[in-house]
């Protein structure tokens, strides 16, 4: 019987940052033209085709969506070589299509990669998200309080008022009676359009970000990668699934979900090392975006390890026929 080969994070991330460099790069072409489609389908093709450089037998569990519902990059598809380890493969090849095509701030080609079955298959179902930064106790805010409570409650273990606190909202009209308690407690609100692992990620950065918590419902699928992200940041996330019909509860019972009400920590999301990278697509508070200049473009990636708690920050410069 073969030996099982062992997950070598420090050097399988350069490589992961080719890949979500390949993808920022590949729709560069398309920011600011209007085409959310074609700028996603750009990003796919580039990741798939660098994510199959790598000597790794990977399998999508975070991808572009079920088999039939998605050409390239669907959950369960196997990348990679095949002679490498067994991993697992988070990603979202352009997290912000719309904001893209729009030209519009913090647009990522973002990925996440660990051994396999450290992630949460987590079905394309919305979840209630909640998420801090790094510095706080376990539990300091639970999916369970209200949102004013939860502001109320930071506050305190920052030990400043809830005027001073900023949260990020996925602007949505379900959100709309959550952002008016939020209002009542004083504390400033930062509203985007889409891109809510960017939004998570503003938590883990507060000083620089001006962000010190996330709330609201997105894609589930997101709440892995944003788990992911901050297992190497620092911080908490906490995760409730979120159901609107019975297709949706197959889809999570299809995925091994059994219980419905659970509430997910970043722990319970993602179990095991993880290496995370992005790269800016757009110019975000995150990342800068893609530059072109003639003869030239370049991007900028974030590339961190959970194990060592490291996280570098690399320009490559390209030439371009």
């Amino acid at each position: 019987m073969a030996k099982e080969l062992d997950f070598n994070d420090r050097n399988l991330s350069l490589g992961l940052a080719r890949v979500s460099e390949a993808a920022a790069i590949a729709c560069a072409p398309l920011i600011g033209r209007g085409d959310e489609k074609a700028a996603d389908q750009a990003a796919v093709d580039a990741m798939r085709r660098q994510l199959n450089t790598l000597d790794i037998a990977g399998v999508v569990v975070i991808g572009e969506g079920e088999r039939d519902e998605a050409p390239m990059l669907f959950i369960g598809e196997e990348v990679g070589s095949g002679t490498g380890p067994g991993v697992d493969i988070a990603l979202d090849p352009l997290e912000g299509t719309t904001l893209t095509a729009k030209d519009m701030p913090n647009a990522l080609a973002v990925i996440a990669m660990g051994p396999r079955g450290s992630m949460l298959h987590a079905p394309d179902v919305y979840m209630d998200k909640l998420a801090i930064g790094p510095g706080f106790r376990d539990g300091v805010v639970t999916l369970d309080m209200s949102p004013s409570e939860r502001v109320s409650a930071l506050a305190s273990a920052k030990g400043c008022s809830t005027k001073d606190i900023t949260v990020c909202v996925l602007e949505r009209p379900r959100h709309e009676d959550m952002i008016e308690e939020l209002r009542s407690t004083d504390a400033a609100i930062r509203l985007i359009t889409d891109g809510d692992v960017a939004g998570v990620m503003h938590c883990a950065e507060a000083e620089k970000t001006g962000i010190d918590m996330y709330m609201g419902s997105g894609g589930a699928p997101e709440g892995v990668l944003a788990a992911a992200a901050l297992k190497c940041m620092g911080g908490q996330i906490f995760g409730r699934l979120l159901f609107r019909n019975d297709d949706e509860r197959g889809r999570a019972s299809k995925a091994g979900i059994t219980n419905f009400e659970r509430v997910y920590t970043r722990e319970d999301m993602v179990t095991n090392d993880v290496i995370f990278a992005a790269t800016g697509v757009t110019d975000g508070s995150i990342l800068p975006g893609i530059k072109r200049e003639v003869g030239f473009v370049t991007a900028e990636t974030v590339l961190m390890r959970s194990k060592t708690g490291s996280v570098r920050r690399m320009q490559y410069r390209n030439p371009i026929g």
